[in-house]
């Protein structure tokens, strides 16, 4: 209770120092956090983490089996970095852009769990991160984002660019806002999906 506590006010302290960078109004429920997790599968190779923050989606993310090694967590607040660091021992911590996702050096990642508000960012990083995704992911590999909104939380210009297709779970109520997960991943060229 108390690093919950203790993740509550560091994560309250950075929207008020640093609202461009953290744009959420709560950090992640468990309710959310489950469902961007639930068909990670730990032997299937590593995951990458974009916009890690305190760390509840990491914390579910090694609750699913991944081993610290096997996680990469992408964040550029510093201070969220160091309370990563501090937090899961072994885990990779990657103090830099999501946008630079596509020089990590990771290969055929299974998964990348996002927590970012990729709708509020320009297309052109929407694209970077998009595009730098799915070069890390093995084929068959999902890109999981969640959305507050109705409409799907990639654009349609990048959507098509990169032939992309999706799931999207039921809303999950318990989540300030309530939100959705998509799963992302590339369509097959011979079945269309």
């Amino acid at each position: 209770m108390a690093m919950a506590t203790s993740d509550l006010a560091l994560f309250l302290g950075q929207l008020v120092r640093r609202p461009h960078q953290v744009v959420a109004l709560a950090p992640s429920s468990r309710f959310l956090c489950a469902e961007m997790v639930a068909e990670i599968d730990p032997g299937a190779g590593p995951v990458i983490e974009l916009g890690a923050g305190t760390g509840n989606i990491t914390q579910a993310i090694l609750g699913r089996g991944v081993a610290p090694e096997n996680l990469h967590s992408i964040e550029m607040n510093p201070d969220f970095c160091d309370r990563l660091r501090a937090r899961f021992p072994g885990l990779n911590v990657h103090k830099m852009s999501a946008g630079d996702v596509g020089e990590l050096p990771v290969e055929k990642a299974q998964a990348v769990v996002s927590g970012l508000p990729l709708l509020s960012m320009p297309v052109a990083l929407q694209r970077d991160i998009l595009s730098g995704s799915f070069a890390r992911l093995a084929p068959g590999g999902t890109y999981v984002q969640f959305t507050y909104g109705p409409k799907p939380p990639v654009t349609r210009a990048v959507r098509e660019e990169l032939g992309l297709d999706w799931r999207v779970s039921g809303k999950i109520w318990w989540n300030l806002p309530p939100a959705r997960v998509y799963r992302f991943y590339r369509a097959s060229p011979e079945t269309g999906a």
